[in-house]
């Protein structure tokens, strides 16, 4: 079977006016994208500083980007809260409103209680009260919580889990996992270090940051890697690496909407307690651009 969710997604910024989300500005921003070949959007993720809205903005957030998304455009709406029944149904209002499926992190904040039996009772219950498909995602930098190897093959079985986002940029995961999992599974990266490997060893798409301010980069890079072009995919991939240094290390996410304001976008502030770019910081940004075009 194909898997449904290969290509590469941006994962949206969340535009705010003030302190208040700015919906507008997303639907200006999908409208854009939507000139690209991307797969489609994912809304509410670490990128869009979900863990900064609440559950009403987030279905606002949703709602606007599957109204806005060209046809044809997959939608994922990351949904994940620090309990079962609240993930359950912020995934089903996430469904409501039009997204394909869930992006859907581990409960974290009681962490050293969220063994393997937790995790799997977790995913297990969210894959079977969701209306839609859950994607599992894994992301130890912040949650501090590695989904393991063969919990995730253990989950790759339920027939609501259809995929995951891997961002630990740890090669040696797909390793372990990429020949236990169903074939119609979809395996997208989230590091933008490790695109062009990820893809060489299975993983169906990526899930990234960068794309934001470097669609048609990325799309370049995915498409010469499809088109067995892997010596151009890699060059290209090492041409993206300090703009993906700069807005997923240095700057972090005021850089990345420092960038999308350059590149003709509103990327516009971030919401508190993080703090906008600093104006010195400004330059180097636009001269990693330019230095893409």
């Amino acid at each position: 079977m194909s898997k449904r969710f290969q290509g590469i997604f941006p994962a949206l910024t969340t535009p705010f006016d003030g302190e208040d989300i700015a919906v507008h500005r997303l639907r200006e921003n999908v409208a854009k994208f939507n000139a690209f070949d991307l797969a489609g959007y994912v809304v509410l993720g670490s990128t869009g500083e979900c863990v900064l809205l609440s559950n009403d903005e987030a279905e606002r957030l949703a709602r606007a980007t599957r109204e806005t998304a060209a046809p044809g455009k997959l939608v994922i709406a990351g949904a994940g809260q620090e309990s079962t029944k609240l993930t359950i149904a912020l995934t089903n209002r996430m469904g409501a409103v039009g997204a394909d499926a869930a992006l859907v992190r581990p409960p974290s904040y009681y962490k050293a209680k969220m063994t393997l039996d937790v995790l799997r009772r977790h995913y297990l219950d969210v894959a079977e009260g969701a209306k839609i498909p859950i994607i599992i995602y894994n992301i130890p930098q912040n949650t501090g919580i590695t989904i393991e190897p063969e919990l995730l093959i253990e989950l790759s079985k339920h027939p609501n889990i259809v995929g995951l986002k891997e961002s630990s940029g740890n090669l040696d995961y797909f390793d372990k996992i990429i020949p236990h999992v169903p074939e119609d599974f979809s395996y997208l990266t989230g590091s933008p270090y490790i695109l062009v490997p990820a893809l060489q060893k299975g993983a169906s798409g990526a899930i990234l940051a960068v794309a934001n301010a470097a669609p048609a980069v990325c799309l370049e890079i995915f498409r010469l890697f499809r088109e067995g072009r892997i010596e151009e995919a890699a060059k290209r991939h090492a041409d993206l690496l300090p703009l993906i240094k700069a807005v997923m290390e240095t700057y972090g996410i005021p850089g990345l909407k420092y960038a999308l304001n350059v590149r003709g976008f509103f990327g516009g502030p971030v919401r508190r307690p993080l703090l906008p770019l600093a104006d010195e910081a400004k330059p180097e940004i636009e001269a990693l651009l330019a230095a893409l075009s």
